[in-house]
């Protein structure tokens, strides 16, 4: 079956006609800009053509029936907020049913936000370290939780993960169904996995309630995301969430290219085999070199400790081929696939790893990173935001109570929350990160003595 992209369509209908433009936005699709940015012509606002993205009726409508259809969705609500504004959706929800969710501690800073916004305490939970990687908790620990705690209204997993690590959903659905709590899935590095056969490792296959960033490894604009349900007692309060945390001005470009992103490779299934095809070739290749074993093909994480070759090292020659990949963690470089990657690319990636991994200047240049913390838990998250703090240096934290999450950005992910007492291991990690949050001016907020 060959779908419409009824949105994208629509506009470009109705590009060039509106010559006098008298509403938002207010570039007016004019001057200088309309050359700079070839995509103001269809950068419209609510018109009786272009439909209302908060409260559809026409194309909009159409192309959330559609994708509801496609993704195996109750409902499929387009977002133009990025994954964000689906996690805070999904955690207003459950704060409905309950004081507490179950939170596994690799998830992202937009999860801990939302319990923080919604009083919800996260009961926090770490899965076992595969290669330097936190990998997702096991089932019989989630059903111990919950079998001892009413107040648990459920858990909100990431899957995949940014190594590609799948989440046993069906196990996690299981144990959650028979006690009456909610899966609320992260996809938000797995919109395209309702492309795999019969859905595989989709979060749509168990969840309540999921979102897909399917900016993140379909061809869509930035920003845009799909918030599904799967449980149809949830829609109303869904929906009443959605027109809280959804702007009231998105992006119509954005808006469409949703459309397009999940429709496009069930329109061309050839050209998604053809990806994928030459993502296996690609690996096939990469003779000497370890890869972290990702059970999604479109995360390529390759391993620079068995290379003793410093991954800053090698992100650096890369660059300067133009070759840019998602993050280097310090020990990993994360090259970020997806089903519009082009052979050509993939070759010249296998080119310039073989060529750094056999560079004898380069060896002995990698430095062990620090572990990942297993930090204790003295206070609950909510408390110790509340209490009364401070900020100190973060190289004299050791040992003091942690009172605002800190981590590394990307991928955005806690080193250490609210809550726990901060270890040397968080110490080290955040002073030689590049990029962090929670840090301000090389200063921690810890909970006053």
């Amino acid at each position: 079956m060959q779908y419409r992209y009824e949105i994208l369509t629509q506009l470009n209908k109705y590009k060039g006609k509106d010559k006098i433009r008298l509403h938002m936005p207010g570039h007016k699709n004019a001057g200088d800009f309309r050359s700079h940015f070839p995509v103001a012509g269809i950068d419209f606002t609510e018109l009786d053509f272009s439909d209302d993205l908060l409260c559809p009726s026409g194309v909009i409508a159409k192309a959330q029936e559609d994708l509801a259809a496609i993704v195996g969705a109750k409902k499929a609500y387009i977002t133009t907020d990025g994954s964000t504004s689906g996690i805070m959706s999904m955690l207003y929800v459950a704060a409905g049913y309950g004081n507490k969710i179950i939170v596994p501690r690799a998830s992202h800073k937009s999860v801990f936000n939302a319990c923080r916004l919604f009083n919800l305490e996260p009961v926090i939970v770490q899965g076992p370290e595969s290669e330097g990687v936190l990998t997702p908790p096991p089932a019989e620990l989630i059903e111990t939780l919950i079998v001892n705690d009413r107040n648990i209204s459920g858990m909100i997993i990431t899957s995949p993960d940014y190594y590609g690590n799948i989440a046993p959903l069906e196990s996690y659905a299981a144990v959650l169904k028979e006690h009456g709590r909610l899966l609320l899935v992260d996809g938000a590095h797995g919109a395209h996995l309702f492309l795999e056969k019969e859905r595989a490792g989709y979060a749509g296959l168990y969840a309540d309630m999921w979102v897909d960033g399917v900016h993140k490894s379909l061809p869509a604009l930035t920003q845009g995301a799909l918030v599904c349900v799967g449980n149809e007692d949830l829609i109303p309060r869904a929906e009443t969430a959605l027109s809280i945390f959804r702007t009231t001005s998105p992006s119509f470009p954005v808006t469409a290219s949703v459309e397009y992103a999940v429709k496009y490779f069930v329109n061309n299934p050839k050209l998604l085999a053809a990806a994928k095809a030459a993502a296996e070739e690609f690996r096939a290749g990469l003779q000497g070199i370890t890869i972290y074993p990702s059970a999604d093909w479109t995360k390529l994480a390759v391993d620079f400790k068995p290379l003793g070759i410093s991954p800053a090292a090698a992100q650096e020659i890369l660059e300067k081929k133009g070759i840019y990949p998602e993050l280097n963690d310090g020990r990993y470089i994360l090259f970020y696939l997806s089903p519009s990657v082009e052979a050509g690319w993939l070759g010249a990636l296998k080119n310039a790893l073989l060529s750094i991994a056999s560079n004898k200047k380069l060896k002995g240049t990698y430095k062990n990173r620090a572990a990942i913390p297993v930090a204790e838990r003295t206070y609950s998250y909510l408390y110790s935001l509340k209490s009364r703090s401070e900020y100190i240096p973060l190289k004299e934290a050791e040992g003091r109570m942690c009172a605002e999450n800190a981590g590394i950005t990307p991928p955005c992910l806690p080193v250490i929350i609210a809550g726990e007492i901060i270890t040397k291991q968080a110490v080290d990690l955040l002073s030689k990160a590049g990029k962090t949050f929670g840090l301000y001016d090389g200063k921690i907020k810890v909970v006053a003595k």
